[in-house]
């Protein structure tokens, strides 16, 4: 029902149509890589990849919640995610996923930004491109170039929100 009254469209690239889309609306809100929006022109930020690993295990529970994350040097992966937690299963079987860290590569998905002086500046330098636009709105994780817990990326977007309803 939120949607009711709403086009919605999936599977498209925004930058490739970009225009098109600009032309529908006064606001745009892209939430996709800052430096990607402006074709990397200043230079390309970096980005965590990851890579995930899922497995089917003949036992009824595996690890007894849904995510355990992994910080010890000698374990290769960062995190187990077991599903039917999420929704409090109780099949015979259970499945986990591996997310393992991985290099990362133009045209892969970023998880997350390298942050260092360097891709601080870099971003710093598109952030401020990024406020000459007059009809788009960069936000989220990507756009932001910011590590978010859900609760802060939710908090971000209804400050925004705010902001932009006061104009």
């Amino acid at each position: 029902a939120l949607l009711d009254g709403i086009e919605v469209r999936t599977g498209v690239d925004y930058l490739k149509e970009r225009a098109a889309y600009q032309a529908m609306t006064r606001k745009v809100v892209y939430t996709g890589s800052i430096d990607e929006y402006f074709d990397y022109k200043l230079g390309q930020l970096e980005y965590r990849g990851l890579h995930f690993e899922t497995e089917r295990l003949e036992e009824e529970n595996h690890q007894g919640v849904a995510v355990v994350n992994y910080t010890e040097r000698e374990v290769p992966y960062t995190r187990i995610i077991e599903h039917k937690h999420f929704e409090f299963g109780t099949q015979p079987v259970t499945y986990i996923t591996r997310e393992y860290p991985a290099d990362w590569h133009r045209g892969e998905e970023a998880y997350y930004p390298v942050n260092n002086d360097r891709n601080q500046k870099l971003y710093q330098q598109y952030a401020a491109l990024a406020e000459q636009e007059e009809n788009i709105i960069f936000g989220g994780r990507l756009a932001e170039y910011k590590y978010y817990d859900m609760d802060d990326v939710i908090k971000s977007a209804l400050e925004r929100a705010e902001a932009e309803l006061q104009k």
